[in-house]
């Protein structure tokens, strides 16, 4: 090794304990320092090897960038680029695909073993929820007191959502009795990215449906009554309308009168 070359790389790792870091960034155009290098066009075809001098020429020429794409190469290769257009589109890319990454989840329901039936109705959409968005439900049932001495009532209710839901879901982990409380794991059949694509596809729908009737909404808005629904001044039936029962007093009163006489 060259004293210039240990010298650059000494200078560089104390830069880089000092709390630097080395850029990831590919060189560009001047930055490049070697006398030739292997040049790919824009189009990709290859040129060969060629000066610097005569690439960067050429990248003048074309408008572009000289973008070195294979430094570890000898000689390194580089490419005629729009370098910008370039990053961003690497950067789309990349976003595209965090966009598309799936985490998987584990959402948690608590039930009470003497669930009130529209208690239970209202937990079981919750769960149903979860496993159409393509995530795991972790079932607790909560003893408390003498409950502790009826597990078997935990088990029959697991039993009974798990049958609920298996069109969504299957039961990944048994029931078991963790202290006072009774666990069991439901997974969803759809993966989570399957979830997602669905879930976009409904969406992009709903858009397209509301750009197509964009009044749809408005209408209903502006006077349409729904089903069941009381107009101003109507009187629902079995109500009394105001007035009505001071009339039916004043007409009784004569009567009454009448009687006396």
């Amino acid at each position: 090794m060259s004293s210039e070359t240990y010298a650059a790389v000494r200078q560089t790792a104390v830069w880089c304990y000092r709390g630097g870091s080395i850029s990831t960034e590919p060189r560009i155009n001047d930055r490049i320092r070697v006398p030739e290098v292997r040049l790919v066009g824009p189009s990709g075809e290859q040129v060969g090897i060629v000066p610097l001098a005569k690439a960067l020429e050429l990248a003048q020429e074309y408008d572009l960038d000289l973008v070195e794409v294979a430094a570890s190469a000898r000689p390194p290769v580089c490419k005629l680029m729009d370098y910008g257009k370039f990053k961003y589109e690497s950067a789309m890319k990349a976003r595209e695909a965090r966009k598309n990454q799936a985490h998987t989840v584990i959402k948690e329901m608590k039930l009470r073993p003497k669930i009130d039936p529209h208690d239970y109705d209202t937990k079981k959409g919750h769960v149903v929820r979860f496993l159409k968005q393509g995530d795991k439900v972790k079932i607790t049932i909560m003893f408390r007191g003498r409950e502790q001495s009826r597990p078997e009532l935990g088990y029959r209710l697991l039993q009974r959502l798990a049958s609920d839901v298996e069109d969504l879901g299957f039961v990944e982990s048994n029931p078991k009795q963790d202290g006072r409380n009774m666990i069991m794991v439901l997974g969803p059949h759809k993966k989570k990215t399957e979830a997602m694509a669905e879930a976009r596809e409904a969406q992009a729908a709903r858009k397209a449906e509301a750009k197509a009737n964009p009044g749809r909404s408005q209408n209903a808005a502006d006077g349409e009554i729904a089903e069941g629904e009381i107009a101003e001044g109507e009187i629902a039936e079995g109500e009394i309308a105001e007035g009505e029962t001071f009339e039916a007093e004043t007409a009784e009163a004569p009567a009454e009168a009448s009687a006396e006489a």
